[in-house]
């Protein structure tokens, strides 16, 4: 019997104990037995077709918006998941984050992030719309990703919390009515874009008196019992992403009569409950035991991003987890994608991307952060049982280049800095965003590595649309 696939968008990434049970009634009495949550912090669940109806008079009556087998909504991601226990320095408080989720008065089409700038748990650019906190309180960096593309723009001027709500309601507007102009284009004219929404907003800005600093990438260790103040939170994560929904009953179960207001989803695919007092810790222990959950995995393991209800990503995630722990193999600071589809907006340190079945590309960002919108080729055509071994020798070679780097001597810098074998350049594609690292050179090309650009012929194109050698742009010479 064919089955339909339910999502339900948890808008900033929380919810309240009552709606999640609710929802999970609902999904029993349809028959699902697990759901899931989403890498934008939403959930899942599957059902046969034939209790589709009944479920849809259920979710009427309750006023419950969702999805059938679609993702016109694709969610707001927020960082509120991190307040107070994987971010304390910022203005940005809980207090903030409602304030702006309240205002949302239409269910976005583009996908939308609200992030603290102080963290590393939730991803800064994975939206079309990316908020990013400024140093001045109450005002946002806003990164613009074009949709379908990996073109990005920065507004040249700081939005006002308040703003947020509209300025994402006209963008998108626009962008929907000009799709000629700024929808799945080779290159998007940023300044018509600029022009054109200008004449639309009326709102308060900030000047930008500084440019965003990305934090060095840590990805805090979200599972587990783990105590902050004088209370604990919890992170619950599955291997096969299913969490049976009875378990997820008694949580919630508990959680309102432990006066624990909300649950948090997490852009891991994990569930997060804070406020836990000490007093009714134990109580949480008997859940786990009596579901027979397992908490604190390897953190190899839970550094990857995956594609919503991807078999095929899922069962390469797990096979290649067990070829890092079977190597003893360091992943500290890294994180994993692997993409089977195009354009799902998965960022991480070392990508895996399909190019036809069982084959794949390996890249990674110019710093290894996560968070960088600019990412290197670093091997083509890779099979999928050969991608272990090149992903342990990517990693080994980024942790002995950490500690060199970290380890450097006088004598050290003196000897590259004299040495005319060295030079290291980045060139960027203005159109599709591609990168000429000459440490790499360029495998589809077959460019050897070491050659720098300006000796390339003139007859070079990018790699990845084709554009001429004229088309790319120095970003970083040294």
């Amino acid at each position: 019997m064919s089955q339909f696939t339910i999502k339900i968008n948890f808008p900033g990434g929380f919810v309240s104990a009552g709606d999640l049970y609710e929802i999970l009634v609902i999904a029993a009495e349809a028959g699902a037995e697990n759901i899931r949550f989403g890498n934008r912090q939403q959930v899942y669940f599957s059902i046969d077709a034939n209790r589709l109806s009944d479920m849809e008079t259920e979710m009427l009556a309750t006023g419950i918006r969702y999805e059938v087998d679609t993702d016109e909504y694709p969610n707001i991601v927020s960082s509120y998941v991190c307040d107070y226990i994987f971010s304390q320095e910022s203005w940005l408080k809980e207090g903030v984050y409602r304030d702006i989720f309240d205002l949302f008065n239409f269910q976005p089409k583009l996908k939308i992030n609200i992030i603290d700038r102080h963290q590393t748990f939730v991803p800064f650019f994975s939206g079309n719309f990316n908020f990013i906190s400024s140093n001045v309180s109450n005002y946002w960096y806003w990164y613009i990703r074009f949709p379908k593309t990996s073109q990005f723009y920065c507004w040249p001027a700081l939005i006002y919390s308040e703003d947020i709500p509209v300025v994402s309601k006209v963008a998108e507007g626009l962008i929907m009515q000009q799709c000629g102009l700024f929808y799945d284009q080779q290159e998007t004219n940023e300044q018509l874009f600029h022009s054109m929404l200008s004449k639309k907003l009326e709102i308060t800005t900030h000047p930008i008196t500084e440019p965003l600093q990305l934090p060095d990438f840590f990805l805090p260790y979200y599972e587990g019992f783990n105590k902050y103040a004088n209370k604990y939170w919890l992170g619950i994560y599955r291997r096969t992403e299913l969490f049976p929904i009875d378990f997820l009953k008694d949580v919630c179960s508990l959680c309102i009569r432990t006066r624990i207001g909300q649950l948090y989803t997490t852009p891991w695919k994990s569930v997060l409950i804070k406020d836990i007092q000490s007093a009714n810790r134990a109580e949480w222990g008997v859940i786990l035991d009596r579901y027979h959950l397992n908490i604190r995995h390897a953190s190899n393991e839970l550094n990857w991003q995956l594609e919503d209800i991807c078999a095929e990503g899922l069962m390469l995630k797990q096979q290649l987890v067990r070829d890092f722990e079977d190597a003893d193999l360091r992943t500290f600071r890294l994180t994993f994608a692997i993409k089977t589809r195009p354009k799902t907006g998965l960022m991480a340190s070392v990508v895996m991307r399909k190019q036809a079945p069982g084959i794949f590309e390996i890249l990674h960002t110019v710093n290894f952060n996560p968070n960088s919108k600019e990412y290197i080729s670093y091997k083509k055509n890779v099979k999928a049982d050969s991608l272990a071994a090149e992903l342990m020798e990517l990693c080994n070679g980024y942790h002995t280049l950490s500690a060199d780097n970290f380890n450097n001597t006088p004598a050290k810098v003196e000897k590259v800095e004299e040495s005319t074998d060295v030079y290291h350049e980045l060139y960027e594609c203005r159109h599709c965003k591609t990168i000429y690292d000459s440490t790499y050179g360029d495998s589809f090309n077959d460019i050897a590595p070491g050659i720098k650009f300006e000796l390339l012929a003139d007859t070079y194109v990018c790699p990845v649309c084709e554009a001429g050698k004229t088309s790319f742009e120095l970003i970083i010479n040294g």
